[in-house]
């Protein structure tokens, strides 16, 4: 059975608790405020702690954070008595398991306890695995992150240090600095690297399969959901995720949390439309326990020598060996300048198409595509869109049903582009 820690000023709480959970056969201590409790915390071995928010002099998000300072794999549960849910929300920005508001059921208090009992064993368990095996597949990340700029290699060293872990992941960037590739990574390092990684794309998913497949019935999650049982859940473009949907995957990710690494991307800032209310706030603070942020190329164009070798090693030539291509002092600086609003997604491309029709193992300035030279200032997505103008706007009508208002808004662009 495990260990619980009650923290409340109320003693009538603790007899309450008590006597609820004596018969479970879990063993439980008591805190009067939070002071006591991480004292208590630090003393003992807990597999949980349940919390009230309001104590003093150390409230419930206070001792959230010193726990969670002591001991990572910490697990906590917050009880609020407030009729708004803005306190639990808080908590759960500063990594709180779940919360119970009062007043709750008896088995509402047991199911939480126990998701959040076999989450703590999930963290324990990857915990000793990150421990035991600091360097896994090391060689997979930089042959997939190419690049020596300080920003790469912070990349590279922040994903090896979350590879092990099961907290949910929120990856962010503009389009095309490689989320699925971040993705990919962090799953194939961890320990579920022998499960599913199930990847949704929830721009180009209708609501009626997201039903099916995301959400199911209850909050029980659908097929993907159960398809992805002991592996990795990649929610791609969170951010077209449809109201409706974002509240019911709370209830989801509550009800899963245990089952599945759940790992999210996003091209916006999610943080600002959370707080400007259109994006569900409750959905982000779960989903955005860690935070990894993807470099523009524009900010690490020291790379761009190395990405070409890259994409060399990857390409065919009819005529000679790709790897033989070399770009000239100027070539090389024009695609320095240039401000890759499709970043490496683009690059590739561009890149790709150069080294597979150069009839020449000398590619200059006058070579490379017209648009490489004329824009030279950072872009804006207006002007990514006039590379790539018909195709993503066909994509993004096609997935949210003919909706021009909610394609613009998707893109942040007026709707009067889309015609």
């Amino acid at each position: 059975m495990a260990s619980l820690l009650i923290v409340d000023d109320l003693i009538p709480i603790h007899e309450m608790l008590g006597a609820v959970l004596h018969p479970t056969g879990h063993q439980t201590a008591f805190a009067t405020d939070g002071e006591k409790a991480l004292a208590t915390y630090k003393a003992g071995q807990f597999d949980l702690v349940l919390a009230d928010i309001d104590m003093k002099p150390m409230d419930g998000i206070t001792l959230l954070k010193k726990l969670k300072a002591y001991d990572q794999t910490a697990v906590l549960i917050i009880m609020t008595a407030y009729a708004s849910t803005e306190s639990a929300i808080q908590a759960l920005q500063y990594g709180a398991f779940d919360y119970l508001q009062k007043p709750f059921k008896v088995d509402e208090l047991l199911q939480a306890l126990q998701r959040g009992l076999i989450y703590r064993q999930g963290l324990l368990a990857r915990a000793a695995v990150v421990e035991a095996s600091p360097g896994v597949i090391a060689a997979d990340f930089e042959s997939r992150l190419v690049g020596e700029s300080q920003k790469n290699k912070r990349l590279v060293a922040q994903l090896k240090k979350l590879a092990g872990a099961r907290t949910p992941i929120l990856i962010t960037g503009e389009m095309g600095c490689g989320h699925e590739i971040a993705a990919e990574l962090l799953h194939a390092a961890g320990p579920a690297a022998a499960s599913p990684l199930i990847s949704i794309d929830c721009q180009l998913s209708s609501m009626a399969s997201l039903r099916s497949g995301l959400l199911g019935e209850n909050g029980l999650g659908g097929t993907w959901v159960q398809q992805a049982k002991g592996g990795t859940l990649f929610l791609q473009h969170l951010q077209a995720l449809p109201a409706e949907a974002q509240a019911e995957l709370v209830s989801v990710i509550r009800n899963n949390a245990h089952n599945f690494h759940l790992l999210c991307a996003t091209e916006v800032d999610l943080e600002k439309l959370a707080e400007d209310g259109r994006f569900n706030e409750e959905l982000f603070y779960r989903i955005a326990a860690l935070l990894v942020q993807l470099p523009a190329l524009r900010e690490r164009v020291e790379d761009i020598p190395a990405l070409i070798k890259d994409a060399a090693n990857q390409t065919t030539n009819p005529q000679f060996d790709a790897r033989q291509v070399e770009f000239s002092e100027e070539a090389l600086q024009v695609l320095a300048n240039y401000g890759w609003p499709g970043n490496l997604t683009e690059f590739r491309q561009v890149i790709a198409s150069l080294l597979t029709t150069t009839e020449t193992r000398l590619i200059g300035a006058a070579q490379l595509p017209l648009r490489i030279h004329e824009l030279k200032h950072w872009p804006t997505l207006a002007a990514h869109l006039a590379v790539h103008e018909k195709q993503y706007i066909a994509r993004l009508l096609n997935a949210s049903g003919g909706d021009k208002v909610r394609a613009a808004e998707i893109l942040g662009i007026d709707v009067s582009r889309l015609g």
